[in-house]
């Protein structure tokens, strides 16, 4: 179905002009206010920055972080170019109130002062530390920027950070290992992928009291009591996920009452129900991203990313092997019903975004070396390729940023 903003961009320039201006004569300024935000007008229009975190093997094509622009009204997203040369900054993470990024960094978390505007360094380091265990999977700030936290997957734990006032990470407060909250730590249903733990993401509620790490070894997400004064963290509970499932990733609902859990090993999504106060989390339906059907046709398939639209009726998944993102609608009482799959256009979706009006959707495929835009229908959540392509070495993480 052609929506209004579609219409409009196959009219001429002089025949827009004309339609807005009899609109206008007709509805009045009030109306003009309304319809040109329902549109997508050029007065609501941005340009973001994109930055992609990447990964750098030895003998590879990527150097570092990677930058591009991305216009909100016409969804075209700009040639990337190198923001700043780093050795695996795969994850990155926003400051919420500064112009710092943070970026993995093989064995620790670096910050790097934003110059987006710059010509020379778009990028400028503000320092690294390690995270005590190994490599970092992900990273992100507490809701204040006080503080940084990370997953390390290979060491199964999850590292808490202070950061300075000027946003830089100003030292090391604690890691805590996953194998000391069980004995066995690992759920074992997957031999060869869960006999340990294996920290996968790290982020915390709406109301900032809480952090959870969802582990992929254990089939849970560890919850922990967040103290973003002292800085503190501490074993709070779990919340159990399906067995063999692998958690991955996890986002919240707009409204702060839903998990939306992504279980790798398994493709497919849990929504939990969040109690705010307790810092609980319920399991309830599990819906598969993938048919078997479907999966049964490539030679291997797990899932990488979920995201929540803005609106909080849809829901997004990424499927490796498969090289596709599936598409959930969510009802009143906050199921999932799976109703599109829509190839990427490209190879291997480690990570993909959707920008902060949930009109457009960025694909990274790794092994193909691109970025992919999709237009998102606001009435229906599906997707449609607008043919946008830009290359970019093996990229792994999409950010948006203003």
């Amino acid at each position: 179905m052609i929506g209004e903003t579609q219409m409009s961009s196959e009219l001429s320039g002089n025949q827009q002009t004309r339609t807005r201006a009899n609109f206008g004569m007709k509805l009045g300024p009030m109306a003009m206010v309304v319809l040109s935000v329902l549109q997508g007008s050029p007065a609501m229009a941005e340009t973001l920055n994109v930055w992609f975190g990447t990964t750098t093997p030895r003998g590879g094509v990527s150097e570092g972080i990677y930058h591009a622009t991305f216009d909100t009204e016409s969804g075209k997203l700009s040639p990337a170019t190198l923001a700043v040369k780093a050795q695996q900054p795969g994850f990155l993470a926003m400051h919420p109130s500064k112009p710092v990024l943070y970026a993995s960094s093989g064995s620790g978390v670096t910050a790097y002062r934003v110059q987006a505007e710059s010509k020379d360094a778009k990028l400028v380091e503000m320092g690294s530390v390690e995270s005590g265990d190994g490599g970092v999977a992900h990273l992100a700030t507490d809701r204040t920027g006080s503080v940084l936290l990370s997953a390390q997957y290979g060491g199964g734990s999850t590292t808490l950070y202070e950061l300075a006032e000027d946003g830089s990470v100003a030292r090391r407060v604690e890691v805590h290992e996953h194998d000391d909250l069980l004995s066995p730590a690992g759920s074992g249903v997957v031999g060869n992928r869960q006999n340990a733990p294996h920290a996968h993401w790290v982020g915390t509620s709406p109301d900032n009291r809480f952090a959870f790490t969802p582990d992929l070894g254990m089939d849970k997400v560890v919850i922990w009591k967040l103290d973003p004064e002292s800085p503190a963290l501490s074993h709070h509970g779990f919340g159990e996920g399906i067995p063999g499932g692998g958690p991955r990733h996890m986002k919240f609902s707009p409204d702060g009452k839903r998990i939306y859990l992504l279980n790798e090993l398994t493709l497919s999504v849990t929504v939990f129900d969040y109690d705010a106060e307790t810092g609980t989390m319920t399991a309830g339906q599990t819906i598969p991203a993938l048919s078997e059907e479907t999966k049964a046709k490539e030679r291997f398939n797990s899932s990488s990313e979920i995201r929540v639209h803005p609106s909080g009726k849809f829901v997004y998944s990424a499927n490796r092997g498969h090289d596709s993102i599936s598409v959930f609608r969510v009802d009143e009482a906050g199921q999932l019903e799976l109703i599109e799959v829509e190839a990427i256009r490209g190879g291997w979706p480690r990570n993909f975004n959707l920008d902060p009006s949930g009109r457009w959707l960025i694909a990274a495929g790794r092994d193909s070396h691109t970025a992919t835009v999709f237009e998102v229908d606001g009435d229906t959540g599906e997707l449609t390729f607008t043919r946008q392509t830009q290359q970019v070495p093996t990229p792994i993480c999409v950010l948006f940023s203003k």
